[in-house]
């Protein structure tokens, strides 16, 4: 992987992880096109590097972070499905993410309930208690586990699940990106003990200047993108980003039917 590699792929990072279009399903995408080759650390890399990312959420809600223990518990709630069950398909995990068209298909039929979850979930704004409560944080946690199949999206299902839960889209959203914190955090640890333990350090302390780098530009980035999109969401709802996901992922189907190598780059 070269630094402008991995330049790209941390801005992909940092505008996507908070998106409702799937991060990991784009970074997979821009590796194809980048011509990288899929290595233990590219895949150590695209992990790692939301750290960088929960790292903005801390510094724009940083007083939500001062609050009660209550949030703690609630967010420990919502997390333990997605820490069972990622342990579980660890390795499933890994071989999806190789899978183009896994991706490419998960953004399509992501993308045709984005188009129609603002219809379904239109009451939400006129709901006055947006509390997120214990039984609510449990159910927004096994929405996640959904996302961890490559191209559907942790943001877009747990903010989904969220809705279902009566929360209008912007207190689902920021419940999404707290959530983010532990998941996120859980993830990037898990990889680096994993090739610990493998016998990878030098994965690590080979490559510890690109982690670093890529760390930066993916806070950067997801900081600016997530107050935008906040603003975005909140005026105009969901319909766009499902309309771009069923765009990009028919394109990457139609290409891979037609026998394109996406290795363009």
């Amino acid at each position: 992987m070269t630094w402008i590699d991995a330049l790209i792929i941390a801005i992909i990072e940092g505008l996507t992880e908070f998106l409702p279009v799937s991060s990991t399903g784009h970074m997979i995408i821009t590796q194809k096109l980048l011509g990288t080759e899929m290595t233990d650390f590219y895949k150590l890399y695209i992990i790692v590097i939301q750290f960088g990312a929960i790292l903005s959420v801390v510094a724009l809600y940083w007083r939500k972070f001062l609050q009660s223990f209550k949030f703690y518990l609630k967010l420990l709630v919502a997390f333990l499905p997605a820490a069972f069950f990622g342990l579980l398909f660890s390795d499933k995990i890994d071989e999806l993410l190789e899978s183009v068209t896994v991706v490419a298909s998960m953004l399509v039929l992501g993308g045709i309930v984005l188009v129609f979850v603002d219809k379904w979930f239109k009451n939400n704004d006129s709901i006055k208690n947006q509390e997120v409560t214990y039984k609510k944080s449990l159910i927004i946690g096994f929405f996640q586990v959904i996302a961890m199949i490559p191209g559907v999206s942790r943001s877009a299902s747990t903010i989904i699940g969220g809705m279902t839960q009566k929360l209008n889209r912007k207190t689902a959203a920021e419940f999404s990106f707290f959530l983010a914190v532990p998941t996120m955090f859980a993830a990037s640890a898990y990889k680096l003990l994993q090739n610990i333990l493998d016998d990878k350090l030098s994965v690590i302390t080979d490559n510890i200047g690109i982690l670093i780098f890529g760390n930066i530009v993916a806070f950067i980035v997801a900081l600016i993108a997530m107050k935008t999109f906040i603003a975005f969401l909140t005026k105009n709802g969901f319909k766009v980003f499902g309309y771009y996901r069923i765009v990009v992922g028919a394109i990457i189907l139609i290409l891979v039917a037609s026998g394109v190598e996406l290795n363009i780059i």
